[in-house]
């Protein structure tokens, strides 16, 4: 593996307590292509940096003065304490919003002026792939989905991608203001090797998991072609970020026996009753039918037991009787 230098993102405040818990947040951080220096003044900061290129240099509003114009910053951002625009060329930074909106507003001014995206992150890696996918209606598919996803995130990296039409999961992943998959193709068409960045722009957590949130606008998936899915998981894949990828999938998605054929492991979930047993006959046929066998050589058919209690909240979702049934499931991966 080949690691880059890191680039440099400055940071000068007064408030020692802001910048000390900023440090801390950022650390957590363990992908993001920066070395972090922070200063408590000005001069300080002048004195540090003098023989240094800033990526990013990020100055409280308090503390700005025109003595940063003698530094070499690809980037200057301010963070904004008053409310009032004051330095309009400049790209302004709410201070205190939540950290994690603050770190994806300076992710994005860095993808502006990175010329080496990631230069500290190995590229390259093998994710497992694990589609979860069902004929059959209200069999608990993103539940289970869910709930394999966070127990996987508490010992390996895990990505949660959701392709409903209707994901109905906005209630649990309330996030649904923010951007979306929608946007995380848009930068696919764009700055192929900034892909990476652009997407730290999009991540959301519920503890370890990382999850894109779904499409608000369902019928926007019809129009993605199976080349555009192909590309993107190529893409993610190949950060070498994740050793699982969930895929909560459905038939919205052009190319679905294409994804599912990449799955290493495909979970389908049914009922025990006439009706599904049909639906997941002609499934079968259809699987057939485009010679697509292979996908059930994958497959794991579970007919999960009638449970007392579901869980409401992502917290729970790894106790509980849910909980008890996937953590028999996970032997299979």
């Amino acid at each position: 593996m080949k690691y880059r230098k890191l680039d440099i993102l400055a940071l000068c405040d007064r408030e020692e307590e802001y910048i000390q818990s900023f440090a801390e947040y950022v650390k957590r951080y363990k992908n993001l292509p920066w070395e972090l220096h922070v200063y408590t003044d000005l001069e300080e900061l002048m004195r540090g940096e003098e023989n240094n290129f800033i990526s990013v240099l990020i100055m409280a509003e308090s503390v700005f003065g025109p003595e940063w114009k003698g530094l070499k910053a690809g980037c200057t951002v301010i963070l904004n304490e008053s409310g009032v625009i004051r330095y309009p060329d400049l790209k302004n930074v709410d201070k205190y919003q939540c950290a994690e909106n603050v770190v994806k507003e300076l992710v994005e001014a860095y993808a502006e002026v990175a010329e080496n995206p990631l230069p500290g992150l190995a590229q390259g890696g093998s994710a497992k792939l694990v589609g979860i996918y069902s004929p059959v209606r209200r069999c608990l598919q993103t539940s289970f989905a869910l709930t394999l996803s966070q127990m996987l995130a508490r010992d390996s990296p895990t990505l949660y991608l959701n392709f409903e039409h209707y994901a109905g999961i906005g209630g649990i992943l309330p996030d649904m203001q923010v951007k979306d998959l929608g946007d995380l193709l848009y930068f696919l068409n764009g700055e192929g090797d900034k892909f990476s960045l652009r997407m730290e722009t999009l991540i959301q957590k519920k503890g370890s998991l990382d999850y894109i949130p779904p499409m608000k606008a369902g019928q926007n998936l019809l129009t993605v072609t199976p080349q555009e899915w192909r590309r993107l998981l190529t893409k993610i894949e190949e950060m070498g970020k994740y050793e699982y990828i969930i895929l909560d999938l459905s038939e919205s998605i052009q190319g679905l026996f294409e994804i599912m054929s990449r799955c290493y492991k495909i979970f389908t979930l049914t009922q025990s009753d006439k009706a599904a047993e049909g639906k997941l006959l002609q499934y079968e046929q259809l699987l057939a039918l485009y010679q697509a066998e292979e996908i059930l050589q994958k497959t794991s058919r579970l007919c999960p037991p009638r449970f007392g209690r579901l869980p409401e909240e992502p917290e729970q979702y790894t106790k509980g009787e849910l909980a008890e049934y996937v953590k028999e499931i996970l032997k299979e991966l």
